[in-house]
């Protein structure tokens, strides 16, 4: 039992993991910094106040009562997102005490969920490859138990587990012997183009050629679309499957591919393996099949009858383990004597292998996982991303904590030996009817009735009275793939976006759900997503308004000789230079700074925008919610593109139509109000308007790879001529009534 300080002679008093916050002078200069910006915001607002335009100031009057609020809004956003910054934390483990306080067979067993909806959109060969990195984690295989999840129910899919489950007897004590890092075969033989020296060159080549053979034989099927008349793994649950199934419309299948509770279930050294299941819920046309979070609650149960395990990890079928460890780092928090009993899920960072460097789109992913992630651990509890978790099965099923609870790391659950009858029993587990009347989707299991079922489901466990803990380990526990064309970002950005709209205006909010459960600064670190989409109006009024009043000689900002230009270009340089300095110390160049800056501003006048709109549209019952999937298919010619530092878009698409039109638009505005005051009052006129000029010049550079795409590429990720000819027909009306005016 966990509650228990000594077992077999071992001491379980030491801690497992430490907990570290960073230096306080670092803090309090960091704060004092903070103090001087909001004191320039505030000066900021008082000019805006002071300095109302009189009434019948006409369009000066409006774009100043527009601006004003503009920027009541920034200040607010910022201080909130200062507010969340304001006590990091930074975990560290002791794998070596875990091994002192623990034998191996007192460990607990771990279950592992791997998902996967569609063959077509997420390649095989990625996801049996996720599932083979998990099958070889450290740690023992009669207590690891790894499901797949086939929403598509395709039979491809598990033809190509078959194949794994075959490959996997010579891969894991390959990986065991040779301490292989990372233990996803497509990621290994990737990065290791020759034998290691502690490996002899006939085995390591032997066992590429095994992994190519494989490779060969799931593409040839999946080319083919026909599964071969006697499988090599000769599985008997081929028979389930028939022409009239479809991936909306098909019975529930499980099958055990590798019963790690049998003798036979072993290695080519002998060893035993892990237990490998296949699961495909029930699905019907009329069903609703609530989407991954259906999934994961199908998983949950089946994996209740076959190994029942404490602890759950799961994970995206494009995210591979890159850490042979990670299971043993995540027991370091669970077991701890002290700190360990009311922590209900370890969160992992999410990171990408195919970000390149001075990456165009300036994914701010380390930024976010080095600063972000730990000021939200800070207050007591990291948001569940859905992905690279681990969580203690009774919190995440709906128990809510207790001093006197007390977990049970080595309860085994009393499964039958025949594993027709354990499938059997499975299945009907899985069905379309089995959760209704039921607290599925409610109060046990992932939450339904959201796209961001994963934040909203580790809100409800974190208001149960269960802490989160974020691990940021120096070998990154996993590693996936991240869109890399500008259309998938967007689509990305705005189901998050909606997701995150849709929990703020219902009683999940945290600032409801939490209200007196959860710190208030962890209330306002999920509220600095939740109010992503605010941003959206005042960001494209920002961006448009003063560029459009610069062209038509109307000042919005104090003159350059004015005190009250001070606060205006302190709040500026400050703040971005701010951004910039935390962006190079968590190892991103500068030109990865800027790029994400630029992608700051796209999100937020498109796929905020419109997330909003549709969120609108919603609530008047004009559209319904979906789901769309992130496609993890990689054109090689898009990808040669990347790699080059080129944008990649491709298709017409409104969020392009914005896009574009405020790169026109703000384009057209710096020319010709350039031109404008310097034939009509020469240099001495950019006086009064100099920010206005500025900020018009900033926005049209930053834009750069947006004239790119439409002046001067000619591929197929350039940006078609129909969104041009779409945004000229806002743009030039638009310019033609400003200098009218």
């Amino acid at each position: 039992m966990a509650g228990s300080g000594v077992s077999g002679g071992r001491d379980r008093g030491l801690p497992l993991f430490a907990t570290e916050k960073p230096r306080r002078m670092a803090m309090a200069a960091y704060r004092l910094f903070a103090a001087t910006v909001f004191a320039g915001v505030l000066l900021i607002w008082l000019y805006r106040a002071t300095h109302l335009p009189a009434a019948g100031g006409g369009v000066r009057r409006w774009a100043w009562l527009g601006m004003l609020a503009a920027e009541l809004w920034f200040g607010f956003y910022w201080v909130l997102t200062l507010s969340v910054r304001w006590s990091p934390v930074y975990r560290r483990t002791f794998k070596d005490r875990l091994a002192q306080s623990y034998n191996e067979d007192e460990l607990p067993s771990v279950d592992i969920f791997v998902c996967t909806a569609d063959p077509t959109a997420e390649p095989l060969m990625l996801v049996i490859s996720t599932v083979l990195s998990v099958m070889a984690y450290d740690y023992l295989p009669d207590k690891l138990n790894i499901y797949l999840s086939d929403d598509a129910g395709s039979v491809l899919t598990f033809y190509a587990l078959c194949e794994a489950s075959e490959f996997a007897k010579h891969w894991i004590p390959f990986c065991k012997k040779y301490k292989v890092e990372p233990r996803s075969p497509a990621a290994y033989f990737a990065k290791v183009s020759s034998p290691p020296d502690v490996c002899g060159p006939k085995e390591w080549f032997t066992m590429k050629e095994l992994y190519k053979d494989m490779t060969d034989r799931v593409n040839s099927v999946v080319n083919s679309g026909r599964i071969p008349e006697v499988p090599r793994c000769n599985s008997r649950g081929f028979s389930q499957w028939n022409e009239k199934i479809t991936s909306s419309d098909h019975p529930p299948v499980v099958q055990i591919l590798i019963d790690g509770n049998k003798q036979k279930a072993v290695d080519i050294d002998g060893n035993a393996l892990p237990t490998l299941v296949y699961m495909t819920r029930e699905k019907r046309p009329q069903e609703h099949h609530h989407f991954k979070a259906g999934s994961l609650n199908a998983l949950i149960r089946v994996s209740s009858v076959m190994s029942n395990s404490p602890i759950i990890m799961n994970v995206d079928c494009d995210m591979y383990s890159n850490n042979s460890q990670s299971i043993r780092d995540a027991l370091c928090f669970f077991l701890d004597e002290e700190q360990g009993q009311d922590i209900g899920f370890v969160q992992y960072p999410q990171n990408f292998e195919n970000v390149v460097h001075n990456d165009i789109y300036g994914h701010p992913i380390n930024v976010v996982n080095e600063l972000d992630h730990p000021c939200l651990d800070g207050w007591g509890g990291m948001c569940y991303y859905g992905t690279g978790c681990f969580h203690r099965r009774e919190a995440l099923c709906g128990r809510i904590y207790s001093q006197e609870y007390e977990e049970d790391w080595t309860r085994v659950v009393g499964r039958t030996e025949d594993a027709n009858e354990l499938e059997g029993m499975a299945r009907s587990l899985v069905t379309c009817t089995y959760e209704h009347n039921t607290l599925w989707g409610i109060e046990k299991g992932v939450r339904y009735g959201c796209p961001l079922e994963d934040v909203i489901t580790g809100l409800q466990i974190q208001c149960r009275g269960w802490r989160s803990v974020y691990y940021n380990p120096e070998r990154k526990g996993f590693l996936g793939m991240t869109p890399t064309s500008v259309g998938q970002i967007l689509v990305l950005y705005k189901r998050w976006t909606e997701g995150f709209i849709q929990i703020s205006l219902s009683r999940y909010s945290p600032f409801l759900l939490g209200r007196g459960k959860i710190k208030l600064g962890l209330q306002m670190g999920y509220s600095v997503c939740g109010f992503w989409a605010l941003n959206s109006f005042p960001t494209l009024y920002y961006v448009t308004i003063p560029s459009l009043c610069f062209l038509n000689g109307i000042s919005l900002f104090p003159e350059r000789t004015s005190p009250w230009f001070i606060p205006f270009a302190y709040v500026m340089v400050a703040a971005y230079s701010c951004s910039l300095a935390e962006s190079l110390e968590c190892g991103d160049s500068a030109v990865e700074w800027w790029n994400a800056q630029r992608m700051w501003l796209i999100r937020r006048i498109t796929s905020y925008l419109l997330a909003t709109i549709d969120t609108i549209r919603r609530l008047l019952g004009i559209s319904e919610s979906g789901f769309n999937l992130t496609v993890k298919v990689t054109d090689l010619q898009a990808m040669e593109r990347y790699k080059k530092g080129m944008m990649e878009f491709g298709s017409f698409s409104a969020m392009f139509v914005i896009l574009t039109t405020v790169a026109l638009l703000n384009l057209a505005c710096m020319v010709l109000g350039i031109s404008r005051v310097l034939l009509q009052e020469g240099p001495g006129g950019l006086e009064t308007l100099f920010l206005q000029a500025v900020l018009c010049v900033l926005i049209v550079a930053i834009n750069s790879p947006v004239y790119e795409a439409l002046f001067l590429r000619r591929d197929k990720g350039s940006l078609p001529a129909s969104v041009a000819q779409v945004s000229m027909c806002f743009v030039l009306p638009l310019c033609i009534l400003s200098i009218c005016k």
